[in-house]
């Protein structure tokens, strides 16, 4: 992400905002909200004067508009943010356009900016310059290739060969060889998973026929497979040594460090009223809130609270596990500086 300040005063004000990647456009989603006052160039229907009978069809021409937000939603899978509400400058005012925003496309947002918005967008602007990070989780049999999104992992790809038991070099080296193919379009820091010899096996074959891609190559030791590989390796700090302050392994380490307290009965607050109830008695320490509630008006309440009491603020993305198990404690925890009777 790319991001000018055009003017604010006491956090109000314009930002110029360019994103870059499908990690920018979610991002964005969270940053835009209803009432927010976006300004981009896009395209809408202008009837053209003519002198015929018979009417001309209507052409899409290029306009400049201003369009006050009233939904915003992210779709990944066609690499699209689209922004609906309602034209306050330009063309057709107090009519209804929709921006469909993509990587390369430049918007101009008019709002207050909350310190987790600032937050946010010093992370997609810090983001843009490391490379997209790659997991490949490689078993017998099997390799699955991951790509970290900074909403979460994302599936790339799985390369199988045979049958996960009972391997033999041969079919190993196949394996290794399809691998690595997969891995020829990656760029950026790669890290190599699984438990046992075979991840071991493939980084000395990847050493010894691609050393580009061994040169930003880290092999670790994980339990699990797959998906839960990935997760472990969040959890390890790894990401963290290969692109400092990843958002991604701070969210792992603060959910386990909510879940323990849960469960040895500490120091910890979660669902948005116990939270609220912390936050009031100055209690809390670290606040987390899933994206979900970033529009719930009870929740923008306790973070500003949250943020006079000088609490840190952590949002959580619902893409990815440890939001997921934020959410199904109500959307919000509270790390605390000492128990509530």
């Amino acid at each position: 992400m790319k991001a000018e300040v055009r003017e604010l005063k006491r956090r109000f004000g314009e930002i110029r905002l360019f994103p870059e990647t499908l990690d920018d456009l979610w991002h964005l989603s969270h940053l835009v909200g209803p009432g927010d006052l976006v300004f981009a160039t896009t395209f809408r229907s202008v009837e053209a004067a003519t002198d015929k009978l018979r009417p001309e069809k209507t052409e899409k021409r290029p306009v400049r508009l201003g369009i006050r937000v009233e939904k915003v939603e992210f779709h990944p899978h066609s690499n699209r943010l689209r922004i609906a509400g309602v034209i306050e400058s330009g063309v057709d005012v107090a009519s209804h356009h929709t921006l469909n925003v993509e990587a390369g496309f430049e918007l101009s947002v008019i709002k207050f900016w909350r310190s987790v918005d600032c937050e946010r967008l010093r992370r997609a602007v810090d983001a843009s310059a490391y490379g997209v990070v790659h997991v490949v989780s490689v078993e017998e049999g099997e390799a699955q290739v991951y790509r970290l999104r900074q909403f979460g992992p994302e599936w790339v790809t799985t390369v199988t060969v045979g049958s996960s038991k009972g391997a033999d070099a041969g079919t190993r080296s196949t394996l290794y060889e399809r691998t690595l193919e997969a891995l020829s379009a990656v760029t950026g820091p790669l890290v190599v998973a699984g438990p046992g010899f075979v991840k071991e096996e493939f980084a000395d074959y990847v050493r010894a026929r691609a050393p580009d891609v061994a040169g930003r190559m880290v092999v670790v030791e994980t339990r699990r497979i797959g998906r839960g590989a990935v997760q472990e390796v969040i959890g390890q700090g790894i990401l963290e040594r290969l692109l400092g302050d990843l958002h991604l392994a701070r969210e792992v380490r603060l959910m386990d460090e909510v879940l323990l307290r849960i469960a040895t009965d500490g120091a910890v607050a979660y669902g948005i009223g116990d939270v609220r109830k912390a936050v009031a008695y100055g209690a809390a320490e670290t606040v987390l809130v899933s994206d979900t509630l970033l529009r719930d008006e009870e929740a923008t309440r306790v973070i500003e609270q949250a943020e006079r009491i000088n609490a840190s603020v952590v949002v959580l993305s619902t893409e990815f596990e440890p939001g997921e198990r934020l959410a199904a404690l109500g959307g919000a925890a509270a790390l605390l500086r000492y128990r509530l009777e």
